[in-house]
């Protein structure tokens, strides 16, 4: 078990960009926190976890993704 606890971050279908995607890190990060930009898609299952941080970026309970 990593002894860092990881942060939880909730999104609205406002907050994707492009195709249901959510970049980390986020603005909100501190910037002695930042790693390489990755983009993760939380469209396809409702959440998605950055590989270099363990963030998890999940839909806010009731969010609708829309296609287009």
């Amino acid at each position: 078990m990593s002894e860092f606890v990881k942060s939880v971050v909730e999104v609205s279908a406002k907050d994707l960009q492009g195709p249901g995607v959510v970049f980390c890190p986020n603005p909100k990060m501190p910037l002695w926190s930042n790693h390489p930009r990755v983009f993760l898609d939380v469209a396809a299952d409702g959440e998605a976890r950055c590989p270099y941080c363990g963030t998890l970026y999940k839909l806010k309970a009731g969010e609708k993704v829309h296609g287009h």
